[in-house]
């Protein structure tokens, strides 16, 4: 009998995700609205922000993000190629120009150390990944961008409930370290909303702000006119953008918010068994977490023995059932990045070798031990195979 598929990932949802979107389908209010507002001050008190402002993905909080931290056409903003292209994206969309920097080769993040090279007269802010739910060194690039008077943003598109050790306390990402964090809420995520971002700060302005340009510049939320015993005309003092999230997507998001800590721990054991299981394999290796860490677990990559074709691996372990990823993509080897579109800030060839040697295994809630010890027997056998031929 052919064993059932493995796939990469997959959201963990039930009944209480069921109920929850029921509140606002029978409340009759299902756009932004009350759930959102409750949704978002849940996820500040999460992660310890004291402002959370929740919009319709990471790419539109990204977007708002480098226009509230000032970037401009014409502008640079220091980041990875080695991150999904909305990264890269979202500087493009302000008509600034990507600068790309080199990756830790240990933790596939933004190296602090490569970003004082890539600053120029025109640079504008940092934006800094939290690659695959792992923190980059967050601190030793906020020190870098304090000597240059420069705003860091950071995306945590992946990073909700990893944590970095501060002044000997454990602090969860978003609290936030930079002036913003941006987060998402896509399936592949550890929480979902269907799709949805987060954006934290604890700047009071830059908040405003936000709330404003999701809602196209409205000078008043239609919450408040709505609610309001008196005629009141909004007005649109600049252009803004329909970059809202629903009341049902934040219902949702209020479920899945509960579920955070028990996501947490069941990947954090699932990595350690993985750990386990996969030690040993000649020449594979496995992702490392630094001291002062605790990530997600957001995705399990590994990378590859020098002997063995990405691709071959994943074709093989195909066959049999088991969906894989290649490792991150890098946005400046893509069409819509030729030349002119973005600036070398340095090599990158650290980042060239995480997309082309590494490989992200199925990692996901349910996920059994007997599934993760048929992913390992399968990769030691496809290594095996090709290292011999």
């Amino acid at each position: 009998m052919t064993p059932p598929p493995i796939p990469i990932a997959k959201p963990w949802m039930d009944e209480r995700e069921v109920e929850a979107a029921r509140r606002p389908i029978s409340g009759g209010w299902v756009t932004q609205g009350p759930e959102v507002a409750a949704f978002e001050a849940e996820f500040a008190q999460a992660v310890g922000a004291p402002h959370a402002c929740a919009v319709s993905n990471c790419t539109t909080a990204l977007h708002l993000a480098l226009l509230a931290a000032g970037v401009r056409p014409g502008d640079e903003v220091i980041t990875v190629s080695h991150s999904f292209v909305a990264t890269a994206s979202s500087i493009r969309y302000c008509g600034a120009l990507p600068v790309f920097v080199d990756i830790e080769r240990a933790t596939f993040n933004m190296d602090p150390r490569a970003i004082v090279p890539a600053v120029s007269p025109r640079t504008r802010a940092i934006l800094a990944v939290h690659q695959m739910g792992m923190p980059c060194d967050i601190l030793g690039i906020l020190d870098v961008a304090a000597r240059h008077s420069l705003p860091v943003i950071e995306d945590a598109a992946c990073a909700v409930g990893s944590e970095i050790l501060r002044n000997g306390a454990w602090e969860r990402i978003g609290k936030p370290h930079g002036d913003i964090a941006c987060f998402s809420f896509h399936p592949r995520k550890l929480l979902t909303t269907g799709d949805g971002g987060m954006l934290t700060t604890a700047n009071s302005a830059y908040d405003a702000r936000f709330r404003a340009q999701r809602q196209h510049g409205m000078s008043v939320p239609d919450t408040v006119r709505h609610s309001s015993d008196r005629v009141i005309f909004e007005e649109y003092p600049e252009i803004g953008y329909n970059y809202r999230m629903t009341d049902i997507q934040a219902a949702v998001g209020r479920e899945q918010l509960k579920k955070l800590p028990e996501i947490v721990a069941r990947r954090r054991y699932l990595a350690g068994r993985y750990r386990r299981i996969l030690a040993g394999i000649e020449g594979l290796e496995l992702p490392a977490e630094p001291a002062w860490a605790r990530t997600n677990w957001q995705s399990f990559c590994v990378r590859l023995p020098e002997a063995c074709r990405q691709a071959a691996v994943m074709q093989t372990l195909l066959d049999q059932g088991i969906a894989t990823r290649r490792g991150i993509m890098n946005a400046h080897r893509e069409r819509a990045y030729p030349a002119g579109t973005w600036r070398p800030g340095g090599p990158l060839a650290e980042s060239e070798a995480a997309q082309d040697r590494c490989l992200i295994l199925p990692l996901y809630q349910d996920m059994s031990d007997a599934d993760q010890d048929r992913v390992a027997a399968a990769l030691r056998s496809a290594l095996a195979a090709i290292q011999s031929q």
